[in-house]
């Protein structure tokens, strides 16, 4: 069983997307302490030919609660009709805004102030948009001593849910030995994505933007397409 394990991001960028695809198991942290320089509530999308950040606000609460912890703002709704006005307005022209629109505004506008809930939900919906089947395990489900760290917690994950491989994106190869994991009998393998740069209107090519962007230039088959271009070491 090839297992992978990544934080709760919203709508992250295709190389999030293509490690789901390649477990079969995929572990998605709760009990993680959020970052505000993480990607929990933010990504890029494309406006005017550049990268435009877009925040979801949070109640102003401690930064050291974990994810599962942190709710969004009562004055969100706002900020988001917002948001949502400008994805229509910088990409009502894309070749594919029909059919992604109603599915992003469908997430964006999900009833949930958790935001943990509130993420989870929005993977849900675009897995089971671009039909990945891949089982999603949130992680304080799972059997272990949740104060391990870094390396000893991901093992014991491993080793609870009976993985023979380990896949983690090629950002961690300085965070893992592979012969620890070998010496639980798992398999350490590096994902690396090959997406290749496809058409943003006229503009040059902006890549690692949001799966919004990606869902607004590609048809949802050249986009589970996409999902196949990686090379796992």
């Amino acid at each position: 069983m090839k297992l992978a394990i990544m934080q709760p991001y919203f709508f992250p960028y295709i190389g999030y997307w293509q490690l789901i695809y390649a477990a079969d198991n995929f572990v998605l942290y709760d009990n993680i302490e959020y970052s505000k320089n993480s990607w929990f509530n933010r990504n890029n999308i494309l406006k005017n030919g550049d990268k435009s950040l877009f925040t979801i606000p949070l109640k102003k609460e401690s930064d050291k609660l974990n994810v599962d912890n942190r709710n969004i703002s009562n004055e969100a709704s706002n900020h988001i009709k917002k948001i949502l006005r400008q994805i229509k307005s910088d990409y009502s022209k894309a070749p594919y805004f029909n059919e992604t629109f109603p599915i992003i505004e469908e997430i964006f506008n999900y009833n949930e102030i958790n935001l943990f809930k509130y993420i989870y939900n929005s993977i849900s919906i675009i897995c089971k948009h671009l039909e990945i089947i891949t089982k999603i395990t949130i992680s304080s489900n799972i059997d272990i001593d949740h104060t391990l760290k870094s390396q000893e917690k991901v093992l014991a994950i491993n080793k609870e849910l009976n993985a023979k491989t380990y896949i983690n994106s090629s950002g961690g190869i300085k965070l893992y030995s592979i012969e620890d994991f070998k010496d639980q009998n798992i398999d350490l393998v590096f994902l690396e994505s090959e997406v290749p740069a496809y058409r943003q209107f006229k503009e040059k090519f902006i890549p690692y933007l949001s799966i919004i962007d990606v869902m607004m230039f590609n048809s949802r088959d050249e986009v589970k397409n996409m999902l196949k271009k990686y090379k796992l070491k």
